[in-house]
């Protein structure tokens, strides 16, 4: 069980990778991405909640099997915080860059609340928490854009 655990937990082992984990793990949310979105929207919706439980639970885990506080092969947070990102983003190279592009300058710099939640949650949700923010925080950003840009 484990291994399940972590092979989850590190986005099938991308957490592994040793130089910036996170980044990687925030790759794995794209072809995963491009497969529920061909879920109806309901469908794609419920699987984020899976997802986002899956990810509190093997997070949490993870740090339990590792004994270690958000440890960094953790990049589950990374990819349910990159699709939230995603959400509605259009299928071209250019928004799906700029997302990816918020999603890590939002996850590095953790605007309140995501600060306040990395810091003062802990387990699996804490670990999970601020990128789901970060996550939101993208969403917003390129639903203004593509409004805006009319993509």
């Amino acid at each position: 069980m484990d291994k399940l655990i972590m092979a989850l937990a590190s986005g099938f082992y991308t957490g592994y990778l040793p130089v910036a984990p996170g980044t990687w793990g925030t790759l794995v949310a794209f072809p995963l991405h491009l497969l529920l979105i061909r879920l109806s929207p309901a469908g794609y919706y419920a699987s984020l909640a899976i997802i986002f439980v899956v990810a509190v639970l093997t997070a949490g885990s993870a740090e339990k099997i590792l004994d270690r506080g958000d440890p960094g092969i953790v990049v589950i947070d990374e990819i349910i915080g990159m699709l939230i990102g995603l959400i509605g983003a259009p299928l071209q190279a250019v928004p799906l860059l700029i997302a990816f592009l918020l999603f890590r300058f939002f996850d590095i710099i953790k605007p309140f609340p995501a600060g306040w939640a990395d810091a003062h949650l802990n387990g699996g949700l804490g670990i999970v928490l601020d990128d789901v923010i970060a996550g939101v925080y993208t969403l917003l950003v390129m639903q203004i854009l593509k409004a805006w840009l009319k993509w």
